[in-house]
């Protein structure tokens, strides 16, 4: 985490003060996030179907208009992994091929449609700010949404492996890709291979390397990887085209296999390409507008969020403003021949660790792709396909890390299915399917969970006064994913607009779904920074389908055991602390008198002094206490001992231990 300023109280700020008072922070930041952002633009664009011109320009366009036009203060702007199966799928459709045989007249002419399509997606996502749509962004349920990135992941993972082993021409749909990786291998160029599989160590070894060595922590992996692959490739003289012979075999190498960039200084601006837009009076074309700007615009809302919550000085960005900023950069950018762009996650995060202070750090990552490209294209040449295609293999297996499945699996099994259906759909279909396929099972698993369907897309919500400072809102029916927007709006309008503290009731809602509790702590935190408190009650009345404290939690009746002792009153202090010893949280005693078999048959008349102690507990804590009864109790004294199986709304209420006599008295 980046170290916070010695006036802990001032908070930063990206205005004319902020340029010059943090210049060395941002400074820095900005050349360090220029570092990781170079070859990730290179690979991303080349990923794409796009030149690779085209990454450069889309950084620096958005790096210098956001800077400006937005009040995100520690996100960068650019060109994103995951984009790369929207912006391929639009190029293969338009008769591209992604450069896998050449930059051919095809490829131009799919890439000038690609671009026409993302000026469309752009002006819808200016349209998008403008109106105040930015909350739109929480409808999705995080199940789906990490299942599509996951899914994205795993097609990069496929779609840049035989890249990295010096394949040409590998192409097609991701699942016919897998198969064909046996093939990949054995058509691997050995050379090529070589860079391209150190340079994937690399990626992975690094950041164990980092952590061991103090002085290496500011260096990132990608530099590392330039730094070995431009050397091999020289050593290979992928510079001119030759054979050369391996176990029998003879493969070729060449400048193919190296990123094609512009020959001479300031010849970036020669590579300004201008979109064709009578591409979009094909109806086809209206789906990629479509796929550019809700995937777009999801993904970018989800990166500022994240990174607003890793700000150190916790300052929020204005979604609607950013989007407006990001929609106008688009534009621009798809205008003069470059990639969409997002709010990025990766080089955020690393410009927070920079340390950087305010948005000009992104602006700083932009002025030096500029100089750079500018000023030494024939340097950026010499840079090997495989290297770059090996970062985006690593970026893939981020997105798609096991650890991803293992945290949803913990979260409820029915977030795990959410998870699967929506990656397994994505990769046979396309991604608006494969996330409308998540939220469609979403929903039929709340139907089934005992969400009414009348609460599906609004909450019955009930404001209630508490006292001069405080408002509580009652929550009924449900609270998931697809009626959230009106339940934060009200939550906003209650609460952070009118500077009151506010409660949250739960305890009469019959579903509660992971994505609102994920939401409920945000809000937590957001009055939190306007000084305010936000409290959620009631969520003990319902019963979470999994350990984690953001599990979905539904209402239902929990079976528990109801033990009753009938014994002499003087036992009943004792067996008292017994119980509570074994996690027992309350109990009735009654004082009663009775009689048992021997005293009915033998007309003795019914014993005085006798208590009658009932106990409500979860099944281990009964048998524990039906041990201790066991050994300690039935042979010594005259006992009655019931045990039966009983429903309870609230399960919490009897499985808090309890362990001293006061605490367990004072309980009941």
């Amino acid at each position: 985490m980046a170290s916070l300023p010695t006036e802990r109280n001032e908070t930063p700020r990206g205005n004319a003060s902020g340029f010059t008072r943090y210049l060395k922070h941002d400074l820095l930041s900005g050349l360090l996030v220029f570092l990781i952002a170079l070859p990730l633009c290179l690979g991303i664009s080349l990923a794409c179907g796009y030149p690779p011109i085209a990454g450069i320009f889309t950084a620096i366009i958005g790096s210098i208009l956001c800077t400006f036009l937005s009040n995100s203060e520690l996100t960068i702007k650019g060109p994103a992994a995951g984009l790369i199966v929207i912006a391929i799928g639009c190029i293969e459709d338009f008769g591209g091929d992604g450069m896998t045989g050449g930059w051919l007249e095809a490829d131009v002419t799919a890439y000038k449609a690609a671009l026409a399509i993302g000026v469309a997606a752009a002006v819808l996502q200016i349209f998008f700010g403008i109106f105040r749509a930015g909350i739109l962004g929480e409808f999705f349920p995080t199940a789906a949404v990490h299942g599509m990135l996951a899914a994205i992941g795993i097609i990069i993972m496929i779609k840049q492996f035989p890249v990295a082993l010096g394949v040409i021409g590998a192409g097609g749909e991701p699942l016919v890709m897998l198969k064909e990786i046996p093939n990949y291998l054995a058509a691997a160029n050995p050379a090529i291979a070589a860079i391209g599989i150190i340079s994937l160590v690399i990626m992975f070894a690094w950041p164990s390397i980092r952590e061991r060595v103090a002085f290496l922590k500011v260096i990132p992996a990608p530099l590392v990887v330039l730094l070995v692959a431009v050397p091999m490739g020289m050593g290979f003289d992928l510079l001119h085209t030759h054979l050369y012979a391996l176990s029998n075999h003879e493969y070729q190498l060449g400048e193919q296999y190296l990123v094609k960039m512009p020959e001479r200084v300031f010849g970036m601006f020669d590579d300004v390409t201008f979109p064709e837009f009578s591409a979009l009076k094909q109806l086809k074309a209206w789906k990629w507008v479509m796929m550019f700007f809700i995937i777009g615009t999801l993904e970018s809302l989800l990166s500022t969020k994240a990174i607003d919550l890793l700000d150190p000085w916790k300052r929020k960005t204005n979604m609607n403003r950013d989007m407006i900023a990001v929609g106008v950069a688009n534009f621009v950018a798809a205008s003069v021949g470059g990639l969409p762009m997002i709010s990025e996650i990766v080089r955020s995060k690393a410009n927070i660790d920079n340390g950087a202070r305010t948005r000009f750090a992104d602006m700083w990552h932009g002025i030096f792709l500029l100089l750079c490209v500018a000023l030494i294209p024939t340097i950026l040449h010499k840079i090997p396909l495989a290297a770059l295609a090996a970062m985006l293999v690593y970026t893939g297996f981020r997105l798609a890390h096991p650890s991803e499945f293992l945290h949803v699996w913990r979260i409820g099994k029915e977030q795990l299915a959410i998870f699967v259906t929506t990656t397994v759909v994505v990769l046979a279909t396309d991604l608006l399917i494969g996330v409308a396929a998540g939220i469609i099972l979403k929903m039929l698993i709340h139907t089934s969970n005992g969400m009414p369907l009348k609460s599906m897309f609004k909450p019955f919500l009930e404001v209630q006064v508490v006292d001069d400072n405080t408002s509580m809102i009652v929550a009924k029916e449900s609270a998931v994913f697809s009626n959230w927007i009106p339940f934060r709006r009200q939550i906003e309008q209650v609460g952070l607009v009118q500077k009151r503290n506010l409660i949250v009731d739960l305890s009469g809602a019959k579903l509660v779904d992971h994505s609102v509790m994920e939401k409920l702590a945000e809000m937590e935190r957001d009055f939190d920074q306007e000084g305010l408190t936000f409290e959620v009650h009631g969520l003990d009345s319902l019963t979470p389908l999994a350990n984690d404290p953001h599990a979905a939690r539904k209402r239902t009746l929990t079976l528990m055991r109801r033990v009753t002792v009938t014994t002499s009153a003087a036992l009943e202090y004792e067996l008292v602390c017994k119980f509570a010893a074994c996690g027992a949280t309350g109990y009735t005693s009654i004082s009663c008198r009775g009689a048992g078999l021997h005293e009915l048959d033998s007309g003795i008349p019914a014993k005085d002094g006798q208590v009658r102690i009932e106990l409500v507990v979860p099944f281990k804590v009964s048998h524990d206490m039906l041990d201790v009864l066991r050994r300690e109790y039935i042979d010594q004294h005259s006992a009655t001992i019931c045990v039966e199986n009983v429903d309870v709304i609230r399960s919490s209420d009897f499985t808090r231990e309890v362990r001293s006599p006061a605490e367990l008295t004072s309980h009941a």
